[in-house]
């Protein structure tokens, strides 16, 4: 692969500035297409080599910066008997739920299908809703035509599947979701 100069000269730029400035000094006179990456002198780049390994050298601090959930052992959480109990007791109990609701509303399409621990729920052209178990994972994973896909854990104190990333629960996001979209409240928990 073959890296232009310029490219070369922009990552050097960028590395000096982030690591080193006072190493270089930049002369609008001599910069090409207004930027200022032709301006540095080789004499001034010369002690790099030390500071560039310390530079990599470094920790990241990616992982403190990190607004993503954190790290859990599923495996440490429950039991995979007690997991397949509360995932497959609430599969269950929203198909029975679902059902009720689907004879309660008028919905060209509605139907509801459980098979190999996968829950699918369609409501016709207001889209599909799939809720299904993941073992490994200890999570019950739902795919929403509203909010897209989410990942639930059991909480233990709360007695609920809850979406890590925002707190939000399993049973509150589908009603909140099914009487937006069907105009008709429904009552999960």
């Amino acid at each position: 692969m073959m890296v232009s100069k310029v490219l070369l000269q922009r990552r050097l730029f960028r590395f000096l500035q982030q690591s080193t400035p006072s190493l270089c000094s930049f002369s609008s006179s001599s910069s090409i297409d207004g930027s200022p990456f032709h301006s540095v002198k080789a004499t001034e780049i010369s002690g790099l080599s030390s500071s560039f390994r310390s530079f990599c050298s470094q920790k990241s601090n990616l992982v403190a910066e990190s607004h993503g959930p954190a790290p859990i052992d599923y495996s440490s959480l429950l039991q995979e008997a007690e997991f397949h109990r509360l995932a497959e007791s609430t599969i269950q109990g929203l198909q029975e739920k679902f059902e009720d609701y689907g004879d309660s509303i008028d919905l060209d399409g509605f139907d509801i299908d459980y098979g190999n621990d996968v829950l699918t729920v369609k409501l016709g052209e207001l889209g599909t809703y799939v809720l299904n178990k993941q073992t490994p994972n200890r999570q019950l994973w739902l795919s929403s035509p509203v909010s897209g896909p989410s990942r639930f854990d059991w909480d233990q104190d709360t007695k609920a599947w809850v979406y890590r990333r925002n707190k939000a629960k399993l049973y509150k996001i589908l009603e909140d979701e099914l009487e937006q979209l069907c105009g008709k409240p429904i009552v999960l928990s």
